[in-house]
């Protein structure tokens, strides 16, 4: 059987700390004491548009803003609600179908049944992937939920839809999904499945760790969230490359 610790650490040096734009991505998994679930969103930015956000939280949601809001030039794609939770259910994702989940979970419907109705996002040429992330507590046992949007080769307005469940975690361990592979030009999408990354420590340990594999130039915000498995209460921990003007 394979060291999937030794797996993740490599896959965070290899994949992470070795990649110049592995863009946004997100990470859903548990901690190491085996008492809380992970969710992990990062943000990252080559444009001085895409550079001037901060995450804000309050009340289990995470957001972005301006850092400085006379600098802003376009804020379609870059300010939205990135993580967002109702009774036993936690939101996150990389664009506004965040709120485009929430509200279809809050009418009865299901993650795959929102995502059904968005595609990648329309950013030509690079057509970045939507990429999302829900933890669903409300039928007891916890399930984790992944789902990456990406354009399809044939037709760049249809998308190709990957969605994968995961129904068993392992304490210390995460599985993420970024938006690129590395930088270029285009920006080649993500591909394969998702991989196996470390989540050591508390919420500030594992936001520390992967904050500091983040290429330093381009990255721009992290959340961590940590959500007790019993009374389902999160806790938000965050770190902003600016300050808030």
């Amino acid at each position: 059987m394979k060291d999937l610790k030794a797996v993740a650490e490599r896959n965070l040096a290899e994949r992470i700390g070795n990649n110049p734009y592995p863009g946004r991505g997100l990470i859903l998994g548990m901690d190491e004491s085996g008492s809380h679930l992970v969710q992990v969103y990062w943000i990252m930015g080559r444009s001085a548009n895409s550079r001037n956000r901060v995450f804000c939280a309050d009340a289990g949601s995470v957001w972005t803003e301006a850092a400085d809001p006379a600098k802003v030039e376009d804020p379609s794609l870059i300010i939205y609600n990135a993580m967002r939770e109702m009774a036993g259910a936690y939101i996150v994702t990389n664009g506004d179908q965040t709120d485009t989940i929430y509200q279809t979970l809050a009418h009865g419907g299901s993650f795959e049944q929102a995502l059904s109705t968005r595609k990648h996002e329309p950013d030509a040429p690079n057509y970045t992937p939507r990429i999302s992330g829900l933890f669903d507590l409300r039928m007891g046992m916890p399930i984790a939920k992944l789902s990456v949007l990406k354009a399809s080769p044939f037709a760049e307005s249809a998308s190709l839809r990957a969605y994968y469940q995961l129904d068993e975690f392992a304490s210390g361990l995460g599985h993420g999904i970024t938006t690129y592979m590395g930088d270029g030009k285009p920006l080649p999408p993500f591909e394969g499945e998702p991989f196996l990354l470390p989540l050591t420590g508390d919420a500030e340990s594992i936001a520390d760790l992967l904050w500091e594999a983040l290429n330093e130039e381009n990255k721009v915000s992290l959340a961590v969230k940590t959500i007790a498995s019993l009374s389902g209460t999160s806790r938000i921990v965050l770190r902003n490359k600016c300050e808030k003007a």
